[in-house]
């Protein structure tokens, strides 16, 4: 029988459901033998497999998703027997947030499709696993569900790449270029940074490693049948994290934010406070500049120049895209 295959943001789900509904928290060893995703690999390569899980930490966080590491309940010193929960307190919806009837019935078939689904099975098995270790289990779960992105169409053939270790081409638009250019890469990584997937390997066409965000790959993703070496895949993934960290502790954006909105919520997780102004590193100032632009008065730039400029930009062709209608 063929071995399971979890996908990554399944996987990051059943971890999300199992933390939520366990309020003392599982230790690694719980969560590596229980939750779908992890359990089908545990008589494997055991390094490999915390490495998965250290990742998926490290997204989920990145999203937005407040996993803690607490101490044993007996010995909060002692680091080797920690454990990881998510406080319901910090994951869920504000008291003052409200829905229409007509949202409120949108969200329950949500739900119900949801609850239907094969992945509830999944998360179901995985707590009476958790159960099964003599665990309190919270219920009910339904509700609580990690804020990860949806993956961008180049995704599938680039992850089909990595896994096989093929060359890729495709087309890909560089911010300020009016067309896309033609790429040739060895897809050595993908990962998550600031809620958004990146693609890692080395460029043919440029002589070395570069970082392509996928939204700016225009059209499909070629699979050639030009192998390139598996081992320039390890440590691919943390070299690129470390290469985008000092990429936007360089950068640097002051932002004024409104209290109590949703850029708030969303752009303080990912910052710090500077006197009253919100200090928010970032990796690519068009990216960044579309988020602002879309908390409308919500968010002013104070700096970079560049960075306000290009947020004025996008809010003036908003205007006048709808000034236009109005006088249709």
């Amino acid at each position: 029988m063929s071995a399971v295959i979890v996908r990554p943001e399944e996987r990051q789900l059943n971890l999300v459901l199992a933390l939520v509904a366990t309020p003392n928290g599982l230790s690694k060893e719980q969560i590596l033998g229980s939750v779908q995703g992890y359990a089908e690999r545990a008589g494997g390569d055991r390094r490999a497999l915390e490495k998965m899980f250290e990742r998926d930490k490290q997204d989920l966080r990145e999203a937005g998703i407040p996993i803690l590491t607490l101490g044993a309940i007996d010995d909060p010193d002692n680091n080797h027997e920690s454990r990881y929960t998510i406080p319901k307190t910090e994951y869920e919806l504000p008291d003052d947030i409200t829905f229409s009837p007509a949202e409120i019935a949108m969200l329950n078939v949500a739900a119900a499709v949801w609850s239907q689904g094969s992945l509830s099975g999944a998360a179901q098995s995985a707590l009476m696993k958790i159960r099964s270790l003599g665990i309190d289990v919270d219920e009910p779960i339904l509700g609580y569900a990690p804020r990860i992105n949806l993956r961008d169409l180049a995704f599938p053939a680039l992850q089909v790449a990595n896994e096989k270790a093929l060359v890729v081409t495709f087309n890909y638009l560089r911010p300020g270029e009016d067309r896309a250019r033609l790429r040739t890469v060895e897809p050595h990584a993908l990962l998550e940074y600031e809620g958004r997937w990146h693609l890692f390997g080395y460029d043919h066409t440029r002589d070395g490693e570069r970082t392509f965000l996928l939204s700016r790959i225009a059209g499909a993703v070629t699979i050639t049948d030009t192998p390139f070496p598996a081992e320039r895949r390890e440590g691919a993934a943390s070299r690129a994290r470390a290469a985008l960290d000092e990429l936007a502790a360089r950068q640097i954006a002051l932002i004024e934010v409104t209290p109590g909105t949703e850029a708030a919520l969303r752009l303080a997780r990912r910052g710090t406070i500077n006197g009253d102004a919100l200090r928010l590193p970032f990796v690519d100032a068009h990216v960044l500049a579309d988020e602002l632009a879309s908390f409308g008065p919500e968010v002013v730039v104070r700096s970079p120049e560049h960075l306000r400029d290009l947020v004025i930009a996008r809010l003036t062709r908003v205007r006048a895209a709808h000034t236009e209608e109005a006088r249709a």
